[in-house]
């Protein structure tokens, strides 16, 4: 009998996947995993993640004798909105080898949600697209060598020897060391932040420990309130989630000061992906992860547009996943608003 999934069964309705035959499968994306209007990207590539498992398992059940071809790579494009609601997942394979495979990915929406149920396939259009490597465990052998690469600045240390954290402690009293737990602005334009739990650098300590640019962030996975574990699906969720260092963004755009917070419902500003890339470097264990910690690294931001490294470890340092994406800075009326071309 397989275990339930780590992320728990909130999570696993929100990135269920379900084939309906000739290369095609559906889901639905869900509204309290949206930006405003948009299903989060994270989210929707987290969907896409899960299409891949899917697609091998219904398709090619035999291709690796059974044993599940997981994503190491993906990179894709958001080409138009999303929105929440149904969605149609196609695939094509474009490479099936002994090793790894890789598979085009689509997700389709109607052009005009209003007009989904009348349009049919002929009013659908390409929200997303890209490309998945997948690859079984056993397969992945070869030269495995550590570098002298680490984090810099260091990992803000906590209450516990050596500078560890004290999860129990960070968890209980939503302190510990230089971290605490801080509620994400705009939650209610950003409902996506609400199915995590974040705890960040003190926002008094962060002057001496961080130049801005550079955001840190310890991560809980909290869909509908309830506390899980991480699971694969939940790390590409997780690549773009990041709230704090969106609210060190909207200040920037607005001018204000970065310390004020968010102030009322809706955020002034939007951003959206439009390029992400994951490099998986570790496949989490079938229970899953209770903390991943994030370093989110932005190094400019340009008429508009913005670059974005994020690096993810486990409790014990090691990488997890690295990813860099392209994300545009626009009014949050383009969200909420009408459809605009982005």
């Amino acid at each position: 009998m397989t275990a339930p999934p780590a992320h728990g069964p909130e999570f696993e309705a929100a990135v269920n996947v379900t084939p309906s035959g000739n290369n095609l499968y559906s889901a639905f994306l869900q509204d309290a995993f949206c930006i405003g209007t948009v299903p989060h990207g994270g989210y929707t590539s987290a969907v896409l993640y899960r299409l891949a498992l899917v697609h091998f398992a219904f398709a090619h059940p035999d291709l690796y004798k059974g044993e599940p071809a997981t994503p190491i790579s993906m990179h894709l494009t958001f080409l138009r909105r999303t929105a929440s609601g149904p969605a149609t997942l196609r695939v094509n394979d474009t490479k099936l080898g002994k090793r790894t495979s890789s598979l085009h990915v689509e997700l389709l929406q109607a052009k005009d949600p209003n007009k989904a149920e009348q349009e049919g396939e002929e009013g659908m259009e390409v929200k997303v697209a890209g490309y998945i490597t997948v690859s079984p465990a056993s397969a992945e052998v070869g030269v495995s060598s550590k570098t002298d690469w680490e984090l810099f600045p260091k990992v803000a240390p906590g209450s516990e020897a050596g500078g560890e954290v004290d999860f129990i402690n960070l968890a209980e009293t939503g302190r510990d060391g230089h971290w605490a737990k801080l509620d994400p602005p705009f939650s209610e334009f950003r409902r996506a932040t609400t199915q995590v739990e974040l705890y960040n650098i003190d926002p008094v300590e962060k002057r001496n420990l961080r130049q801005n640019g550079i955001g840190d962030q310890w991560a809980r996975l909290r869909p509908e309130g309830k506390v899980t574990r991480w699971s694969n699906e939940g790390v590409i969720f997780l690549t773009d989630m990041f709230p704090m260092a969106l609210d060190v963004f909207d200040a920037i755009a607005s001018g204000a000061d970065a310390e004020s917070g968010g102030k009322g419902p809706t955020a002034k500003y939007w951003f959206p992906t439009v390029t992400l890339s994951i490099d998986l470097k570790k496949r989490l264990p079938e229970n899953g992860e209770e903390w991943l910690y994030s370093r989110v690294v932005t190094k400019e931001v340009c008429n508009g547009r913005t670059d974005l490294d994020v690096t993810i470890l486990n409790a014990k340092k090691e990488i997890v996943a690295l990813s860099t994406q392209i994300g545009l800075v626009v009014s949050a009326s383009r969200n909420i608003g009408k459809r605009a071309r982005i």
